[in-house]
């Protein structure tokens, strides 16, 4: 079967949008909510918003790649660039900086055209430091650049992306394309999601780098996002996409053999409008943190605080398995009683909510 490169057809994509028309009504709600959301928060609030969904898009984009970024490392580098550290911060994982760095870089310059130095700056900031690969420029070689799974000996080919050769003019097309297609270009496509699809599948298909090419054809798809929204969208795209990486992967496999690209158009604003929902979970859940916080806050000891802050850490879907005494002793190295007894006591004052009973007994974040 040949891929969609090789058909006569590329890149004319075609797909209908019978069936996604309330997912796309969806977004542009979402959206609106959201962006009310943060304008009704104050600023400190909406800047911890904002940081948490661009942390994630952060890490989340790496571990699609299996790549394990420190959370902290990279919160301080985005702090650094976004000038809210009074003084800058050290960061010790040059990966973690530049995954920031990129975080920044796509939010801060959304609404400039795409350009080959942009996407070369784009891979310097995730790979600079690199002995192996070739870092800022497009990949070279006479080996295809392929997708495989399985044995060394016997690998199981998932995609092969077209010749080193035709990166540059396949690059310099796909460019033109996505500044053509911007709102107000020639060829605008009004829809962000739909748009947000297609850029992700075209940069993917032609795989111009020798590494960081899912990273950055995410980042492509934040950016036209944010173009169709005339603002930074605030959302974690990579965040809905790792929990359905699976399927992530299948949709991909399955629109690389065709210029039809339908379902794949389907898959994809389908998880455009979850992490756009997440995100207004996100936002909901930073104001109840600081409720929280203003009310129980004073009662607290500091073991007390250290769970509650380890707790919150876990985001809007919950700490995982709920707190009971074991993980307490574990986190603050107090004995079983004294968690036991503090653990009650939260539970009296309502900042957790016992959930069980008897040994099983666990323990969720209460209402503000």
């Amino acid at each position: 079967m040949t891929y969609n490169w090789q058909q006569p057809d590329w890149p004319k994509f075609r797909y209908e949008l019978n069936g996604v028309a309330d997912q796309l009504l969806a977004f542009a709600d979402h959206a609106g909510r959201v962006s009310g959301l943060l304008e009704g928060l104050p600023e400190d609030l909406g800047t911890e918003a904002m940081l948490d969904l661009m942390i994630a898009e952060a890490v989340r984009s790496s571990a699609i790649e299996g790549e394990t970024l420190n959370r902290d490392a990279v919160m301080s580098s985005i702090r650094n660039r976004l000038g809210l550290n009074p003084v800058p911060q050290p960061v010790d994982s040059r990966m973690a900086d530049g995954a920031g760095e990129l975080m920044v870089a796509v939010r801060t310059g959304f609404h400039e055209p795409l350009s080959e130095e942009t996407l070369f700056s784009w891979h310097r900031m995730l790979l600079e430091g690199s002995t192996t690969l070739r870092v800022g420029g497009w990949r070279e070689g006479g080996d295809p650049m392929q997708v495989v799974s399985g044995r060394i000996d016997r690998p199981t080919v998932h995609f092969e992306a077209p010749p080193c050769e035709r990166v540059p003019g396949e690059m310099a097309r796909f460019i033109a394309w996505f500044n053509a297609t911007a709102p107000g270009g020639p060829k605008a496509i009004p829809q962000p999601p739909v748009r947000s699809a297609l850029v992700h599948l075209y940069f993917e298909s032609i795989h111009p780098f020798e590494d960081g090419n899912g990273r950055i054809g995410r980042a492509l798809s934040e950016k036209a996002l944010s173009q169709g929204l005339g603002r930074p969208v605030v959302l974690s795209l990579s965040r809905s996409i790792d929990a359905a990486r699976s399927s992530y992967y299948s949709a991909l496999k399955a629109a690389s053999h065709s210029n039809d690209v339908t379902s794949w158009v389907h898959w994809f604003v389908g998880v455009v409008v979850q992490a756009q929902r997440d995100a207004g979970d996100q936002v909901r859940f930073v104001l109840r943190k600081s409720k929280f916080f203003q009310r129980f806050e004073s009662e607290l000891n500091e073991r007390q605080l250290k769970i509650v802050r380890r707790m919150f850490e876990a985001g809007p879907d919950g700490f995982t398995g709920g707190m009971n005494a074991r993980k307490y002793v574990a986190l603050t190295g107090a004995s079983k009683a004294t968690a036991t007894r503090d653990l009650q006591h939260l539970a009296q004052l309502g900042a957790l909510v016992p959930l069980g009973g008897g040994r099983s007994t666990r323990y969720e974040l209460g209402e503000p």
